[in-house]
């Protein structure tokens, strides 16, 4: 089920339940109950989705690997054209955060589940 973030401030943000409530655990909230992001609290939200850049471990390199040979003929025409990359959540939540910033600026609240 989906979750829809709005603001008067700027337009709605829909989330899959799943991703939303990954992103509202770590703020202390739910995304099963209606909720509230009050301007005064948004300052620490941001602060909170911006770490996830620095509480994500680095990404291992492995200098010592070999470049994968290219692709056959046979082998090319059976990779589709692009291939699906995990999103991390701090990808996710790139769009709640310019939500967050732009009701900062208009000074409303945040709210789901209403």
């Amino acid at each position: 089920m989906p979750i829809t973030f709005k603001s008067q401030a700027t337009g709605n943000l829909v989330m899959l339940q799943a991703h939303a409530d990954a992103l509202l655990r770590l703020l202390g909230k739910s995304a099963t109950a209606p909720g509230i992001i009050e301007v005064s609290d948004m300052p620490r939200v941001l602060a909170t989705l911006h770490g996830l850049a620095h509480e994500l471990p680095p990404v291992p390199t492995d200098a010592s690997a070999e470049p994968d040979a290219p692709p056959t003929p046979d082998e090319d025409a059976a990779v589709p054209a692009f291939q699906d990359e995990p999103v991390s959540l701090r990808q996710r939540a790139a769009p709640l955060i310019r939500l967050i910033e732009q009701a900062q600026a208009g000074q409303q609240p945040v709210v789901w589940g209403v």
